[in-house]
């Protein structure tokens, strides 16, 4: 999802040398599946039966737990509760329109085992639906909205996966599509890069519109972890848009 902000990627120099960290962690929806489609058209039925704004409620939905938008806009804590259930229940049955982004499944399956985890705003029954109708592993960390008692834009999240994988936040590679998303990886200090048209970050971020020219390259013996190179460097025109 396109989310306008100011586009200062122009000043920042190219970059040429690969990405390294220790491990990678991964956002889910937006970020490596595309279930786009699908989320507006819960959130739509969601705003049809409480007569409220589409618009505000996905700019408000984009990256947070189903609980803490329905929160939000119903403030009877037993309705929103019985309403955040149904959402759940419905949205774990839904499949149809969820893909890959493009170039996630190969990057992947290039990866080291153990070195990348999945932090998601889905709850962990509605992660592995997704991540196996787009095609893609269910990695052996994955943190869910079950997992945190504080959602994005808090870095709790992404905290506990960095700690699984026994490495700091602050040394990983944090890979994200949603306002709340980068501000939670950028909280907790770790180097995050947006995938997709969000702008809002560009003068502290670096930006790509999906997977597919990154590639594992190998680690050198002095910096182990993971490597990432990229066919083209950060400046570089994509889509009309600044990278």
């Amino acid at each position: 999802m396109s989310h306008p902000g100011p586009a200062a990627s122009a000043a920042r120099s190219p970059r040429t040398a690969p990405l390294r960290a220790p491990a990678l962690l991964f956002d889910m929806d937006g970020t490596l599946v595309d279930s786009t489609a699908l989320v507006e058209a819960t959130w739509a039925g969601f705003c049809r039966r409480h007569g409220l704004g589409l618009a505000e409620v996905l700019a408000y939905a984009h990256g947070r737990p189903t609980r803490e938008t329905v929160g939000r806009f119903l403030p009877d804590p037993e309705a929103a509760a019985a309403e955040t259930r149904r959402l759940v229940a419905l949205e774990e049955t839904q499949t149809t329109g969820i893909v890959e982004v493009p170039g996630a499944r190969d990057l992947l399956a290039a990866l080291p085992p153990g070195s990348w985890a999945v932090v998601t705003s889905a709850g962990r029954k509605l992660a592995e639906v997704r991540l196996a109708a787009a095609g893609l592993p269910v990695p052996a960390v994955l943190v869910s909205a079950d997992d945190v008692t504080r959602g994005k834009p808090d870095p709790e999240g992404y905290l506990r996966a960095a700690a699984a994988l026994g490495v700091p936040l602050t040394d990983v590679l944090v890979f994200e599509d949603s306002p709340a998303g980068v501000r939670a990886g950028l909280a907790g200090g770790a180097r995050t890069v947006v995938i997709g048209g969000l702008t809002d970050f560009d003068a502290v971020t670096e930006r790509h519109p999906d997977f597919r020219d990154f590639t594992v390259v190998p680690a050198e013996p002095a910096s182990p972890g993971v490597a990432l190179g990229t066919a083209l460097p950060w400046g570089t025109p994509v889509d009309g848009g600044p990278r």
